[in-house]
């Protein structure tokens, strides 16, 4: 395995890091929603509903903003 690795000095990355950075940001929006769901008193399932809908969201906006 490790002579595997060593032979490919330059592997291409698995994402690249427009791409990162955006998935990045959108689950920190995401986590973000569903903590201040659940603060505020909300179910689990509706911080888990939140959450997802904000990464959603935040993903499509940083996409759209991030050249």
């Amino acid at each position: 395995m490790l002579e595997l690795m060593m032979s490919n000095p330059n592997p291409h990355p698995l994402l690249g890091l427009r791409a990162t950075l955006v998935l990045l940001l959108g689950a920190l929006v995401g986590i973000g929603a569903g903590v201040l769901t659940v603060l505020s008193g909300g179910a689990a399932a509706s911080a888990v509903l939140a959450g997802g809908a904000a990464f959603g969201a935040g993903v499509l906006f940083f996409h759209a903003i991030i050249a």
